[in-house]
């Protein structure tokens, strides 16, 4: 199966007046077609940073990142911009909607950009909120009118807009009750059924249980499943 993103021993050091940060060290992962992985680490431990170079947001110190075979090394500004409009689909923690557009309005909104079709845009906006499964009667409402989970829906429905080969999803649950956070997950788990590809970043292993493959991260560095228990082990000593 084909890889959607490869990630080869890359590397993230940022300057400031304090000195040098080294956020990631060496990290090398492959995603493949379809796949639900799940990234999963504490606050600091370079997860942000890392989902930040998966969505263009950012690039490498050193190391190599393709998203479907293309260096992003190899792109200038604007090319990077057009790729993360065209091939990459963003869910957040805190929803990023529009307060006063409507569902439809903010599903619609990577189309506006691309200049599609007004027809198109409602067809393929209507596709996606159906994807995720909400209502109908909710296309008319303002995003600030519905629930938590309802919000991160459209989100979602917004991500898959404009069909992309990755979908980037950052603490998606994080401001969610339990019950919303798990319906949630169950529209990603969906997804995943329909051959989409996910990369879910997580503080919170029951999230990572919906997806195919976990993986940990932890000052930096990607962690084989012995050295995550060892350093279980290890915390549970200290206690």
């Amino acid at each position: 199966m084909a890889n959607v993103l490869e990630v080869i021993n890359v590397h993230r050091i940022y300057e400031s007046a304090a000195g040098y940060t080294h956020a990631l060290r060496g990290v090398s992962l492959q995603v493949s077609r379809g796949e639900f992985l799940c990234v999963m680490g504490p606050s600091g431990s370079g997860k942000s940073t890392l989902m930040n170079i998966l969505g263009g947001l950012d690039r490498p110190t050193s190391g190599t990142y393709k998203l479907e075979g293309v260096d992003v090394a190899d792109l200038s500004d604007d090319e990077m911009a057009e790729l993360r409009a065209s091939r990459i689909g963003f869910v957040f923690q805190s929803f990023n909607l529009l307060p006063r557009a409507t569902v439809m309005r903010n599903v619609q909104l990577p189309l506006v950009y691309s200049d599609t079709p007004v027809s198109e845009r409602v067809e393929r906006a209507v596709k996606a909120l159906h994807a995720v499964g909400l209502p109908a009667d909710y296309y008319d409402h303002r995003s600030n009118e519905l629930s938590g989970g309802q919000m991160q829906r459209v989100a979602i429905a917004r991500a898959l807009v404009n069909d992309p080969a990755l979908i980037l999803a950052d603490e998606p649950t994080g401001n969610l009750d339990s019950a919303t956070s798990e319906m949630v997950m169950q529209t990603f788990s969906k997804l995943r059924a329909r051959g989409k590809t996910i990369v879910l970043i997580t503080h919170d292993p029951e999230v990572c249980a919906w997806a195919d493959r976990t993986v940990h991260i932890r000052d930096g560095k990607l962690l084989t499943d012995e050295e995550e228990r060892a350093h279980h082990r290890a915390e549970r000593g200290r206690t």
